[in-house]
């Protein structure tokens, strides 16, 4: 009997912490808004500061809790933190790519709403069956929730720049999907915390050259600093080594889903803090989010 029980146990701990991870990334869009704001940099440069600090923190953590030793040095593990860096450092410029084309909010819907299907499709040809009736309710769901949580009603101009956006918008979605499936299978040795510190390391030296080129100049004030310390640790550090610790026994589509919770947690905060009103079909967008959330994490699919 106990054996039986260990299982949903770590799923329950995984579900946990793919909210976690979800909820952490929403405080990174403000935290790097603002730094992006306070030290005028690139949102391309921002987002290679996030990645680097972040892989430098996780590092650092690691080298003091001995996590550096015994470290694997097989070409499977090599291969995974190559594979985990070039698409973190996929996924970051393409989105904010789609950013500068469209608009945060076009950009995130289309991202965030694209890589669930992404790992549901791709799923469904790999294990050849069909996704179960809660996953295909949670995904509709999900996708018309963050449609009214990031409605505009003056919507945007059909040209070549909206086209542009929505195109790198999917290519970020699916290189986090990408990332989702490839990571949920463990490599020996390569614990959550290392694929989290070296993954975001390389995948913000992929980013170097280019952000390099656009401007890495930072004022050193404290407001500055502590934001890039805050968005390197919290939202990067932390949230990532909470997703691929959730990857191990939840499914690749529940993990997906997860990410919902950062356009969510990213609105709360704004009506919080900016004071940016919400609207009824807004909270109405929320509460299906949560909904599907709830759907997909009571009734998940067979890992």
């Amino acid at each position: 009997m106990s054996s039986v029980a260990v299982v949903p146990a770590t799923r329950n701990r995984s579900g946990l912490a793919l909210i976690l991870a979800g909820i952490l990334w929403g405080t990174g869009g403000l935290s790097g808004s603002l730094l992006s704001a306070k030290a005028g940099l690139h949102p391309l440069s921002v987002a290679t500061y996030r990645l680097l600090l972040g892989g430098a923190f996780a590092v650092l953590f690691l080298w003091l809790t001995g996590g550096l030793r015994e470290f694997p040095r097989t070409r499977a593990a090599f291969r995974r933190l190559l594979v985990a860096g070039g698409l973190l450092g996929l996924f970051q410029a393409s989105y904010f790519l789609a950013v500068s084309l469209s608009s945060v909010s076009i950009a995130t819907m289309t991202t965030i709403g694209g890589a669930p299907v992404f790992v549901a499709v791709v799923t469904a040809v790999r294990e050849r069956r069909v996704p179960g009736a809660a996953t295909l309710v949670s995904i509709g769901v999900a996708l018309v929730g963050l449609v009214l949580l990031r409605w505009s009603p003056d919507g945007a101009s059909v040209d070549w720049r909206l086209i542009g956006g929505v195109v790198f918008a999917l290519l970020a979605g699916a290189g986090f999907a990408t990332l989702t499936l490839v990571t949920a299978n463990q490599v020996d040795g390569l614990e959550p915390l290392r694929t989290t510190a070296f993954g975001c390391l390389i995948g913000g030296l992929v980013l170097l050259p280019v952000a390099g080129s656009l401007g890495l100049a930072m004022p050193f004030h404290a407001d500055v600093l502590g934001l890039a310390v805050y968005l390197g640790l919290v939202p990067t550090a932390l949230a990532y080594a909470a997703y691929f610790r959730g990857l191990v026994s939840a499914h690749p589509v529940l993990a997906a889903l997860s990410a919902l919770l950062e356009p969510l947690t990213a609105a709360m905060l704004s009506a919080l803090v900016l004071h940016e009103r919400l609207g009824v079909v807004g909270w109405c967008g929320a509460a299906l989010l949560v909904g599907a959330l709830a759907v997909s994490y009571w009734r998940p699919e067979p890992r």
